[in-house]
């Protein structure tokens, strides 16, 4: 079996133990590898392996495809999935232990496809809580979202796609709250942290628990604060909204890119504006860049001026400037990076702001407020990640 240097040999065979074997191997290898998901992909050729590891994927090497069924059925059992379906997806959770006595749960997924059933499995390592000092925001940044925090009501919402970190800074703005005297109700899907001192819900599409109508349930529950884990349709933002208007702190996230888009997003999902412009207190959009090894990156000269981007010509990067680059080498296992940090543009909403949103302003005119008040966008704090040597170029125009 060909492996890269991340890869691993796996004990391989076609029956249920060796499967059992198999899934215990490969979830070990992903919480030492560091991994977030587990992909199992059957090709013509084989089981193909992959991690995803700090946002990229990386080649694990090939398994007998006679593994694949086998290893199918053993995560169906462990997330209460039916064995029998096989034409239709599916998606469950289970916990394993390993050997060292840790629990690791697990998120799985299954999807028919021309060879057999694509598994991945997404790895939600609970105890790994992240404070908000170690997000990676400046210190205007922290200030902002420690003011936040104290608000008694009003809608906060963190954007940004999947994958950039919006559940870790929720979690981290939980931290901030008084959770001994205030109610904090949470509803996720799915929970991938308990917290003692706050009520926390899962929803059930199955069973007719979506966010909509659990969080309308929520409002029974006479919370302060309420976590709903993503605002997918016109309902769900319209409940938010009228909570965050009578006396409740909401917390949500929104497949946005930026701050200005999710402000418009919010508009198109037919909630009124004047409603918005009163309820929405913050945004703040995120983006996760990988760190450069301190092992073996390496300085250069950028060949040209870098603009801050698209809309905005001026320069981030002076033509000259002195930065670092991945190069590889074991200890960051090829890669030129070890672990992520995040970039944040943060939004505070203010009274000019408020007025622009009721008037239905153009995107064209919140992109003249953001240049009018400074408002830092993520490709120029990125730049300065670059320039400050945690981070490559390369790295934050992937993102950005």
């Amino acid at each position: 079996m060909t492996q890269n240097p991340r890869s691993t040999a796996y004990p391989a065979g076609n029956s249920e133990l060796d499967a059992v074997r198999v899934l215990d191997h490969l979830v070990q290898r992903a919480v030492v590898t560091g991994a977030s998901d587990i992909h199992l992909e059957p090709k013509r050729k084989g089981l193909r392996v992959r991690f995803r590891i700090d946002g990229v994927m990386c080649e694990q090497g090939t398994l007998p495809i006679e593994l694949a069924p086998t290893l199918s059925n053993r995560v169906k059992v462990l997330g209460r999935m039916d064995m029998t379906v096989r034409m239709l997806p599916q998606d469950g959770q289970f916990s394993l232990e390993l050997g060292d006595g840790r629990i690791v749960h697990l998120r799985a997924s299954t999807f028919p496809a021309i060879h057999g059933e694509n598994l991945v499995m997404r790895v939600l390592m609970g105890h790994q809580l992240i404070s908000v000092e170690r997000l990676g925001m400046d210190a205007g940044e922290l200030e902002a979202v420690r003011r936040l925090a104290t608000l008694s009501a009003g809608l906060i919402v963190v954007c940004g796609p999947t994958g950039s970190g919006k559940t870790s800074t929720l979690y981290s703005v939980l931290q901030q709250l008084d959770t001994e005297n205030l109610s904090v109700v949470t509803l996720e899907d799915p929970i991938e942290v308990e917290f003692a001192s706050v009520t926390q819900g899962q929803t059930n599409v199955r069973q007719g628990f979506t966010f909509a109508s659990g969080l309308r349930s929520i409002l029974r529950q006479d919370p302060d604060v309420i976590l709903v884990g993503e605002m997918r349709d016109a309902e769900t933002a319209q409940i938010a909204l009228q909570a965050s208007l009578t006396g409740h702190l909401v917390l949500s996230t929104l497949h946005t890119s930026n701050t200005v888009e999710t402000v418009a997003r919010l508009v198109d999902l037919g909630a009124e504006p004047w409603i918005i412009g009163n309820a929405l207190q913050a945004v703040i959009a995120q983006r996760l860049v990988r760190v450069l090894c301190s092992n073996c990156s390496e300085a250069y000269e950028v060949p040209n001026d870098v603009p801050v981007s698209f809309d905005d010509p001026r320069v981030g990067l002076d033509r000259g400037t002195v930065i670092r680059r991945s190069r590889g080498c074991e200890r960051c296992h090829k890669t030129g990076y070890v672990g992520r940090t995040g970039i944040f543009e943060v939004l505070e909403i203010d009274d000019e702001l408020r007025e622009l949103i009721k008037q239905r302003a153009t995107s064209k005119s919140y992109k003249e407020y953001v240049r009018g008040h400074s408002l830092r966008r993520l490709r120029e704090v990125g730049l300065l990640r670059v320039k400050a040597g945690v981070t490559s170029l390369d790295e934050v125009l992937r993102v950005t």
